[in-house]
């Protein structure tokens, strides 16, 4: 089964940072729906990790904070809106690289489906709660 996530490009890491925020941006989702995305992955990698005696002994330690990873609260480009883009960038690396591979075709496929009931739960989310869209997108640099 092949997986398509907006963090498991292979265009490089700012380009991947951009893939996860145009993601968002096309969602509409608000920094909240935003954080919540990013937990709903994060504590499924975590779980993941911790059940794994191999990546529990090499990545249990990066679970040690929240949010993961040394990008982790910084905010680039002077914008805010870009933490959890970034954020999710860096977990992606570590879900798309290291435990997707691990998963067997079963495990994806539950994934995938738990995946998209979350993501229909935060797209209903997004439309019942619209949140202000700046005139110039983020990601465009004048």
């Amino acid at each position: 089964m092949s997986i398509h996530l907006p963090f498991c490009g292979k265009t490089g890491r700012v380009m991947g940072r951009m893939d996860v925020f145009a993601f968002f941006d096309a969602h509409h989702f608000s920094p909240e729906l935003q954080e919540r995305y990013y937990r709903w992955w994060y504590e499924w990698a975590k779980k993941k990790v911790m059940e794994d005696p191999d990546l529990r002994a090499a990545y249990a330690p990066l679970f040690n904070r929240y949010p993961f990873g040394q990008h982790a609260l910084h905010s680039f480009h002077l914008k805010k809106e870009y933490i959890w883009a970034v954020a999710m960038e860096d977990l992606g690396a570590l879900i798309c690289q290291v435990i997707l591979p691990k998963l067997d075709e079963q495990e994806k496929e539950a994934l995938m489906q738990a995946y998209r009931k979350m993501l229909e739960a935060l797209d209903e989310e997004a439309r019942s709660h619209p949140h202000e869209l700046p005139e110039l997108g983020y990601l465009r640099h004048i």
